[in-house]
């Protein structure tokens, strides 16, 4: 009966596993469009169709051996074991196109495609030596990888009934009772933040390429350029003035969003994520103008430019940036930091903490001081805004959240003692792992192609972590240890 049990499970697991690997093959062939407008580039055609042909296959083949009836949904602890399984598989394909057209090394290709599904944006490639159809499938990997493979399977493809799969993928709201519906409605709104970043970037001065590239980036919060010197190539307030907007439209819950565009505006003004993220912003840039970018750069203007770019694209997980950070002071570096850690809105592409998290626990000391000068018998019902609705919080939520900003914390120290064990300094060891483990992307020079593979990897298991977040992955990891122990067993 256990043997049974365990069988109709994995054949969902499978089933659905298929149909996304399925959707990454596609996804894979999509670069080749650039083709006829780089026509000499033709013969790295093969280097996406073959590995895009097996995938596809492959999913194909789980699709129909593992079919299972139709309209059956699957629990969440089935929908974790599929989104660890189908990333990790889709990240190795993905960097196959990598190794055969840029020869770049085993671990150096699956660095680069990991940092692009998980919208981090740490580079090992020379972009300004690589050719427009890496530079777009670098684009193309961070676009889906915000979106989420789940969320583009739901609204493109017959996929499961129940919501656990998007929840599992970190899409826990719904913008409205249909899970499909709402997966399409997702899409819609970020599809129109692509039409409005390209139409923009080409407006301000960037070539198409260039623009599609960018806005790609900006929008998943992913932060891959086509220069080295990312967004401050141009040194254009009007180019910055679109890259702007896009990072927290990108940051942005898409319920906020979805409520911006019907009008709703009484109910995202009490959105405390969204009043949070402006209240970070304003002291952010301060504290950076004055500390860092005033002694800097004498110019006002360009110091004012860096401080609020710099504050926005570290707190919403971008990384893209307009300066390097070699030679900031270190209150700079420490407030970049705890930028990166405290991260972007939840349900969005952005990555670390997340700033719901932090609201909440900054509500539940007020909450907790306010009990003091209450009378003992008074029953209180704590709670913020989510949307139109009242979200109330409990103490076994409260607790959740310490836990997972425990666990983060802890992973992020030990991430940091490990790179700095090989050598790096402290500061630069802090820096970068905290940009790793919150999918930011910025860079003190750490991640370069001549870094060690114990650097690259432990950036790979960090940037892993942050994007599908730690109770979805020990979940996945948890049930498939315990269904190989009852296996063995029964």
């Amino acid at each position: 009966m256990i043997r049974q049990e365990m069988l109709r499970s994995y054949a969902i697991i499978f089933h659905y596993t298929g149909l996304l690997l399925i959707l990454a093959g596609v996804l894979m062939l999509s670069p080749l469009l650039c083709l006829p407008f780089y026509p000499k580039e033709i013969s790295q055609l093969w280097g996406f169709a073959i590995p895009a042909v097996v995938e596809i296959s492959l999913g194909i083949l789980c699709w129909i051996l593992f079919r299972t009836k139709n309209g059956q949904s699957m629990d969440l602890q089935q929908s974790a074991v599929i989104i660890v399984v189908s990333w990790i598989t889709v990240c190795f394909f993905s960097a196959w196109p990598l190794i055969a057209i840029q020869k770049m090394s085993y671990t150096q290709a699956i660095f680069e495609s990991v940092s692009g599904w998980t919208t981090t944006g740490l580079s090992v490639v020379d972009v300004e030596q690589s050719s427009h159809i890496i530079l777009l499938w670098r684009s193309i990997m961070q676009w889906a990888g915000g979106a989420g493979l789940a969320i583009i399977m739901l609204a493109m493809i017959v996929g499961p009934t129940g919501p656990a799969l998007g929840i599992a993928e970190g899409r826990s709201q719904q913008l409205v009772p249909q899970v499909r519906h709402s997966a399409k409605i997702v899409m819609m709104i970020y599809t129109g933040y692509a039409v409005f970043g390209v139409v923009a970037y080409r407006l301000a001065g960037m070539e198409v390429f260039d623009a599609i590239n960018h806005t790609f980036a900006a929008i998943s919060t992913g932060g891959f350029s086509t220069k080295t010197a990312s967004i401050g190539h141009w040194n254009s307030l009007a180019i910055e003035a679109v890259t702007l907007p896009l990072m927290v439209l990108g940051n942005m819950n898409f319920l906020t969003a979805y409520l911006l565009l019907h009008g709703k505006f009484k109910a995202v003004s009490r959105n405390g994520e969204l009043r949070l993220l402006l209240l970070l912003i304003a002291i952010g840039s301060a504290v950076l103008f004055f500390t860092v970018c005033t002694n800097m750069y004498p110019i006002l203007s360009k110091s004012a430019r860096i401080a609020v770019f710099e504050t926005i694209t570290a707190l919403t997980t971008t990384g893209f940036s307009t300066v390097g950070y070699g030679n900031w002071n270190s209150v700079g570096i420490l407030l970049m930091i705890g930028l990166m850690l405290i991260g972007g809105g939840t349900c969005s592409t952005a990555g670390g903490i997340k700033q719901y998290r932090i609201y909440v626990l900054y509500k539940s000391i007020i909450w907790e001081i306010k009990s003091f000068f209450l009378p003992r018998s008074t029953i209180t019902e704590n709670y913020i805004w989510q949307g139109e609705q009242k979200d109330f919080i409990s103490e076994a939520r409260i607790r959740q959240i310490g836990t997972f900003v425990f666990l983060y914390l802890a992973t992020y120290a030990l991430g940091s003692l490990i790179l700095a064990s090989t050598g790096i300094g402290l500061k630069e060891s802090l820096f970068e792992f905290a940009s790793a483990l919150g999918t930011v992307g910025l860079s003190v020079g750490v991640t370069s192609p001549q870094a060690s593979p114990v650097i690259l990897w432990t950036e790979i298991i960090g940037m892993f972590l942050g994007r599908l977040e730690f109770f979805v992955i020990l979940t996945g990891l948890i049930k498939i240890a315990q269904d190989i122990i009852k296996g063995i067993i029964h």
